[in-house]
């Protein structure tokens, strides 16, 4: 059995560290980018995420302007699964999912779903964008196809989106940081700048795969749209 756990100021460092790893080892499964770790980008998108995710919990603190909440699942002191999510501002019954994971080993399980059944208590109305192939999973949930966003199907669990707005933090910094181009650097001087430049144009074509994939699936759904 698991607990769950809300938060709406700063959780402990323990479950802080714990969460950082899980998106570590999830990454294929959170990030929109959907990398596989056979692409020799894939570390600087483990940490651009992670530090996307660190940055979000520190928001909990309330200092960075943002409305931040989070439900954790935990079995004793470990940390099974995690559900980061935001308030939207203007609309007391709406929040969008941002980040959400579930250990493979609790997979099945129950987690997603009483996760998801804390924050919907709260927030009825919540969006989340998702694969294609976790669709089914999340319409199992309560939640509906909406459209396309990217390279992920946009769902909610109403069939309209809210007029309130929802604070996020603005994270193409990462990307240009100082600690990225250091990974890159180091990437490049170990695989060389053709295995680099070889991965990047891999990386493109993927997100047009999963952009077209998404496309196709959602006018599926909406044949006359």
């Amino acid at each position: 059995m698991f607990s769950l756990t809300r938060y709406t100021t700063p959780c402990p460092e323990s479950v802080n560290s714990q969460i950082l790893q899980m998106v570590v080892d999830n990454l294929t499964d959170i990030s929109s980018v959907a990398l596989a770790p056979s692409n020799l980008l894939y570390n600087i998108y483990q940490y651009a995420i992670g530090f996307e995710v660190h940055l979000y919990l520190e928001a909990l603190n309330g200092e960075k302007g943002i409305a931040v909440e989070l439900v954790v699942a935990m079995q004793e002191e470990r940390v099974v699964g995690f559900c980061l999510y935001l308030p939207v501002k203007d609309d007391l019954q709406a929040c969008g999912i941002a980040f959400m994971a579930v250990q493979a080993g609790f997979r099945r399980q129950g987690v997603a779903r009483g996760m998801l059944g804390e924050v919907l208590a709260r927030y009825p109305h919540a969006e989340l964008a998702c694969s294609v192939e976790k669709v089914s999973v999340f319409e199992a949930l309560g939640f509906q196809v909406r459209g396309a966003r990217g390279t992920q199907v946009l769902m909610n669990t109403r069939d309209y989106g809210t007029d309130g707005l929802m604070g996020v933090l603005d994270v193409a910094a990462i990307y240009s940081s100082l600690e990225v181009r250091q990974i890159h650097t180091y990437l490049l001087q170990k695989h060389g700048k053709r295995a680099m430049v070889d991965a990047e144009k891999q990386r493109d074509r993927h997100l047009d795969q999963l952009t077209r994939k998404v496309q196709l699936f959602v006018q599926g759904r909406f044949p006359t749209a």
